[in-house]
């Protein structure tokens, strides 16, 4: 599952996208950018394959 929120700092704010393992309940990608971009969802989505290096099909939910 994924989601994107934002965070106020003290110079800007910072969009935040996380992608949640349902079944592990944990969080298993993450990444943060000054601007809202399809890269930021896409970029989060491929840390988690590059650090869990699925060997079968995964399905990735988002309400989008």
């Amino acid at each position: 599952m994924t989601d994107i929120t934002y965070i106020r700092t003290w110079k800007c704010w910072l969009y935040l996208a996380v992608v949640v393992d349902l079944y592990a309940r944990k969080v298993v990608g993450w990444l943060m950018k000054p601007t809202l971009a399809r890269e930021l969802a896409l970029d989060a989505v491929l840390m988690v394959l590059w650090r869990r290096k699925p060997k079968y099909r995964v399905i990735v939910h988002s309400d989008a």
